[in-house]
C-alpha cells in the first residue's frame, strides 16, 4: 500500500482582493467563518488526518499569519516567507520544496472550506493516490450543489478518474476544490520565479498523470464577503 502523506503545504500568501473590504486589514486566510479562521479550518483537518508538519507560505500581511500560527502544536507550522517576492501558486511551492521532502505531500489553499461526508476527504485522497499512475491527484467538487460557486467548472472527469481541462465556452461538472496530493518530481524543470501551479496540472494532464477524486460532502467557495455568510449557514445546517 502506498505511503500516505506525512507533510502538507498550505497556500496563504494571496492578496484576497475579491474579499475586500474584509481583507483591507486582515489576510484572507484569517477571515473567520463559523467562529474559526479559514486557515484554522484547513489546519484542523490536517491535524485530524495526523499530519505533524505543515508549511504555510505568507506574503500579504504576513506577520498576522505568523503570529496566528505561532502557538499551534498540531500540525507544527513552518513559515515559508515570501514577503519580498510575488511567486504565484507554483513558485511558492518551489521555494518551499526543501521543507517538504521528496515524498508526495498534501497541498491546500488556505481558503478552501468543506464539510466531510461519511469518510474524511483527506483520508479518501490519501487512499486513492497511486504514485505508479499519478503525479497529481486533485479533490474535485461538483459544480452543482457547491456553496458560493457560479463558474463553468474546471475539469471533466473520465471513468478512470483522469481529468480533462475545460475547453473555452464549455461547461464541465467539476471544479478544483483547492486540495491535492502532489509528487515533488513534477517540479523538475519548473520555471524560476512566479508561475501558476495550473501550468504543472496541464503538464501532468498531457502525460495522462493528472487524476481527480470526487469530494464526498459539501464544498464551499469562500471568495467574497457574501460567500462567508452562505458558508456559515451551511455549517449551522450541518451541525443541526
Amino acid at each position: 500500500m502506498p505511503t500516505r502523506p506525512t507533510k502538507a503545504m498550505v497556500l496563504a500568501a494571496g492578496f484576497g482582493t475579491r474579499m475586500r473590504p474584509l481583507t483591507e486589514r486582515m489576510p484572507k486566510p484569517l477571515v473567520p467563518v463559523a467562529g474559526r479562521a479559514l486557515l484554522d479550518h484547513v489546519l484542523d483537518k490536517l491535524a485530524d488526518f495526523g499530519i505533524a508538519d505543515a508549511v504555510v507560505n505568507v506574503h500579504y500581511l504576513p506577520d498576522q499569519i505568523i503570529d496566528h500560527t505561532a502557538a499551534r502544536a498540531q500540525p507544527r507550522i513552518t513559515i515559508s516567507d515570501e514577503r519580498d517576492a510575488v511567486l504565484g501558486t507554483g513558485g511558492g511551492v518551489v521555494k518551499a520544496l526543501p521543507l517538504l521532502g521528496d515524498a508526495p505531500f498534501f497541498h491546500l489553499n488556505a481558503d478552501t472550506l468543506w464539510i466531510d461526508g461519511a469518510q474524511p476527504n483527506l483520508s479518501r485522497l490519501a487512499d486513492a493516490f497511486d504514485p505508479a499512475r499519478m503525479d497529481i491527484l486533485l479533490l474535485m467538487a461538483p459544480t452543482a450543489g457547491s456553496i458560493g460557486y457560479t463558474g463553468s467548472g474546471d475539469y471533466a472527469m473520465l471513468p478512470d478518474g483522469s481529468l480533462r481541462r475545460r475547453a473555452e465556452r464549455e461547461v464541465v461538472p467539476f471544479v478544483y476544490a483547492g486540495v491535492a496530493i502532489l509528487a515533488p518530481a513534477i517540479f523538475a524543470g519548473a520555471p524560476a520565479g512566479e508561475f501558476a501551479l495550473t501550468k504543472l496540472f496541464d503538464r501532468a494532464g498531457a502525460r495522462g498523470r493528472l487524476f481527480g477524486l470526487r469530494l464526498d460532502g459539501l464544498w464551499m467557495h469562500v471568495g467574497t464577503p457574501d460567500a462567508v455568510e452562505a458558508a456559515e449557514r451551511a455549517f449551522l445546517a450541518s451541525a443541526a
